[in-house]
């Protein structure tokens, strides 16, 4: 590992690290296979799913089919459901205790405000399988979808060179959580056959989940005609730890980095100790040294990173000083795979410093909120003197006259029509 001191060259190359996640011939390659989708929907996402994922699909088999997910569970180990039970369950429980719920407040004069929340209608949800097949990556994004009620959810996913075929463990997992509509599509075409609809995939409100370089970026330049969750790039480890880390487990961690296609690992340490160790056991990744524990956690909120482990002293009292991370995992024993698997909250998380301001994915992400604002004639009346300065300082004059024309006194009251 590079051994860095945290001063003003290491902070750059941080924040340039970060930066070169955007890269200009992806971004117009992308747009140029969005637009053809767009356009021409089915035909260019098979064109593309034949250039790019190497298998020739005829349009019929673009949809997984029930007969397909039959077929899924012959091949899966019987114990694997019983399984995946409990591990759902972990997710489940966590989700239903964290949704925003709906709230109303009565003010003076008859004044009613309140926010409504309701789950979105339709949601897109994205399962690499390139270099693996995420099978988990199924069950963390669809139960918090589930649990905020959302009523369509769509998987878009691989196929197979060889076969065409969809790993039968995620069209298994997709069946249990109650989800069937699956297709056999990915990359840039799949991020633009959700967010503009073809004959065969309905258009959705939002797209989720992890992809490579080209995922991320289609679903950065779909963003406005759907919705997305985030900008998430290559995954990410760093581990704050002083003296009393366990080296062997900070290794292994480190080196579980290395599974993930251009996964970076950070140790930021006190300890010349351990940045010994480190140096000479893990090549790749980078070793930041600092003075204390405290101007760790400052280098830690620069990174912001997406999984932080932290292997100090009371760690609960470290973490109390981290602002930007977006799952953290307290102790020795809580290492960043427990969080992968099975722990409950969901493991699609921002990267690339994106903890900053993006959160990670839960229930919430597949919830939208609506404002109610009722006025009586009387509130309205109390509000007019403010509404008038604020148009008249403006200059909408036509917004005045929306709010005066209800507080109109008439001085005759209009004959009624005779009936005889």
């Amino acid at each position: 590992m590079q051994v860095l001191n945290w001063d003003k060259l290491t902070q750059k190359k941080v924040k340039r690290d970060y930066a070169s996640v955007f890269d200009g011939k992806i971004f117009k390659k992308v747009s140029r296979i969005l637009s053809e989708v767009r356009q021409s929907g089915d035909l260019a996402v098979r064109r593309y799913t034949r250039e790019f994922d190497g298998i020739d699909l005829p349009l019929k088999r673009l949809a997984v089919t029930q007969g397909d997910i039959n077929r899924a569970f012959e091949k899966i180990q019987v114990k694997f459901v019983p399984l995946l039970k409990q591990i759902t369950e972990n997710v489940r429980e966590y989700y239903e205790k964290e949704l925003s719920k709906s709230f109303e407040i009565d003010g003076p004069n008859g004044v009613h405000l309140g926010k409504r929340y309701a789950p979105l209608d339709r949601v897109g949800i994205y399962i690499p399988a390139g270099t693996a097949p995420l099978v988990s990556t199924v069950y963390m994004t669809v139960i918090p979808a589930k649990v905020a009620g959302v009523k369509q959810i769509a998987i878009v996913t691989p196929p197979r060179r060889d076969t065409g075929e969809i790993n039968p463990h995620i069209l298994a997992v997709a069946n249990l959580l109650g989800v069937n509509e699956i297709y056999r599509m990915g990359g840039v075409q799949a991020i633009g056959a959700l967010a503009f609809g073809t004959k065969t995939v309905p258009k959705v409100d939002k797209i989720v989940g992890p992809g490579n370089a080209y995922v991320t970026e289609a679903k950065r330049q779909v963003y406005g005609f759907v919705d997305i969750d985030m900008v998430a790039g290559p995954s990410e480890v760093t581990i704050l730890a002083d003296g009393t880390a366990n080296a062997d487990f900070v290794t292994c961690d480190l080196l579980a980095q290395t599974e993930h296609h251009g996964g970076t690992g950070y140790l930021v340490t006190n300890s010349k100790k351990l940045v010994e160790v480190m140096r000479k056991r893990v090549d790749a990744g980078f070793i930041i040294q600092v003075k204390s524990i405290a101007e760790g956690c400052e280098v830690v909120n620069e990174i912001a990173p997406e999984h932080l482990e932290i292997m100090t002293e009371e760690p609960e009292k470290v973490a109390q000083s981290i602002r930007n991370a977006a799952a953290i995992f307290l102790g020795p024993y809580s290492p960043a795979v427990i969080g992968d698997y099975i722990a409950g909250p969901s493991h699609v998380l921002p990267t690339g410093g994106t903890a900053r301001y993006f959160s990670p994915l839960s229930a919430s992400t597949f919830v939208k909120s609506s404002q109610i604002i009722q006025y009586t004639k009387d509130a309205l009346e109390g509000a007019k003197e403010h509404v008038q300065k604020l148009t008249d300082m403006e200059g909408l004059f036509l917004h005045r006259i929306s709010l005066e024309a209800r507080l109109v006194k008439k001085s005759v009251e209009p004959e009624k029509e005779s009936t005889s």
